[in-house]
């Protein structure tokens, strides 16, 4: 048996900048961190006494004969990139729900290479796992995807990603003291929607309209140099961290019509009548979890205001996908029953 633990993420500031169709040609930068609520894949040889070769459970149970029937295709694509012949069974558990804005998909993506590498006996470095999920998502599945999601999930932590013309990735911890960290931490609170939707959707009409769109996204990182300032000096009060993401938030709502809708209009106007500062949608938007920056004090009026949704807190998460349990006599044991 072998158990990947991987963490979702909060993004903060630059998104839309990490689409490679953007930061190939202007480059690209975003702030945000990885938080302590994790996407779990399980991983065991399958004895071979059954009519099926695979089995894969998450939503849905798949029980296949081969790789390519799989429909899942983060698994599919994960299980013939890297050439597994023997028979597996995958199982996926989360701690908050897919398609919610969380980077779910990455977290899912970088989670099973991890637990795959270690499956064939290598230890795969941080860097390795999220160029491997970046290019499968973008390149073997085909989905309009942006780059920062994989690389918080392998790396973890709270940090500045710059993305390069040439495609290089730059990953810059923020260093931030505790008290400052405890502080920032305690501002935000996540609420959910209730909605899902398929960030691949939303993210091609963001790429169909990123000409008309220029503007927005070089104001979208400039957003990062401001926030990087104002999170690095302890003299500068959180509160202009708060107003940046509503600043940000209006002009990611400009980036396609399907960013946001009335509800979740009505939803952040609601939280800023009731002291929250500012916030964003997050991923590429339609639904999923509402960030809010709310000082302390304010957060029961917010409460109370949000009362039909459920609401979350968290704290950054500093180590990434890691391996948390290893039983690799338990795999050779049942490829030789």
């Amino acid at each position: 048996m072998i158990i990947s633990r991987t963490p979702f993420r909060v993004s903060l500031f630059g998104g839309g900048t990490d689409l490679p169709q953007w930061y190939r040609r202007n480059g690209g930068s975003v702030i945000g961190g990885a938080i302590d609520r994790y996407c779990y894949i399980s991983l065991r040889t399958l004895p071979p006494f059954f009519e099926h070769k695979h089995r894969i459970v998450y939503s849905n149970i798949e029980l296949v004969r081969r790789t390519s029937e799989i429909r899942h295709p983060s698994v599919r694509a994960c299980l013939a990139e890297m050439g597994i012949e023997a028979g597996l069974e995958v199982h996926h558990d989360g701690d908050l729900p897919a398609r919610s804005g969380l980077g779910s998909s990455s977290s899912f993506t970088v989670g099973l290479l991890n637990a795959l590498h270690a499956y064939r006996g290598h230890m795969a470095s941080r860097r390795e796992l999220a160029e491997e999920a970046i290019r499968i998502e973008q390149e073997v599945i085909g989905e309009n995807v942006g780059s920062q999601d994989q690389v918080w999930a392998a790396f973890g932590g709270l940090n500045r990603i710059d993305f390069q013309t040439d495609g290089g990735i730059d990953v810059t911890p923020l260093i931030i003291g505790r008290e400052r960290r405890d502080a920032l931490q305690n501002h935000f609170v996540l609420y959910f929607t209730g909605l899902s939707r398929f960030a691949s959707d939303i993210e091609g009409d963001k790429i169909a309209n990123l000409a008309r769109c220029e503007e927005q996204l070089h104001g979208l990182r400039a957003l990062v140099d401001e926030s990087a300032a104002i999170l690095g000096d302890p003299r500068r009060d959180l509160a202009e961290l708060g107003r940046l993401l509503h600043d940000g938030w209006m002009l990611k709502r400009e980036l396609a019509s399907n960013v946001s809708t009335a509800f979740i209009d009505s939803l952040y106007q609601a939280a800023l009548d009731a002291g929250a500062l500012g916030g964003k949608l997050l991923g590429a938007g339609g639904g999923g979890f509402l960030l809010l920056f709310i000082p302390p004090e304010r957060q029961a009026a917010v409460r109370e205001r949000l009362k039909d949704l459920t609401a979350v807190t968290f704290r950054f998460d500093s180590g990434g996908s890691k391996i948390v349990v290893y039983e690799p006599d338990d795999f050779e044991r049942r490829r030789r029953a």
